[in-house]
């Protein structure tokens, strides 16, 4: 039987990629995994050609917080790792280099959808 919470981040990293090729970017990588242990959900360039990593955070609910309130500054320098070690080994020319964070969380409005929001440069804070 399925993780019902991994069933949540798939649709979700899906929902995302869908997103961002509607707005320009391409979707170079999914569920990228480092030697030093780091994973990123999307790795993607964004119409100015800067390679991104993207994590994407879902909630079915906001009973349990903010999506946006889970990650930490530890996570966020596993994803540069693994984004410099991707950028490394990459064909796709790129500008530079950044992380950014999309939330997905239920819509209040209209039962059944999901606010997407974009959180660019969670690492240069």
């Amino acid at each position: 039987m399925t993780d019902p919470r991994h069933a949540l981040g798939l649709a979700a990293e899906e929902a995302v990629a869908s997103w961002l090729g509607r707005s320009g970017w391409t979707v170079l990588a999914r569920r990228v995994r480092s030697a030093a242990g780091g994973e990123v959900d999307l790795i993607a360039l964004d119409p100015a050609r800067t390679l991104v990593a993207i994590e994407v955070r879902a909630r079915r609910s906001a009973r349990t917080g903010a999506a946006a309130m889970t990650m930490d500054s530890s996570r966020v320098r596993r994803l540069q790792s693994t984004l410099v070690a991707f950028a490394a080994t990459a064909a796709a020319g790129h500008r530079g280099l950044r992380v950014d964070l999309v939330t997905a969380e239920p819509d209040a409005a209209r039962s059944g959808r999901w606010l997407v929001r974009r959180i660019p440069d969670i690492g240069g804070r």
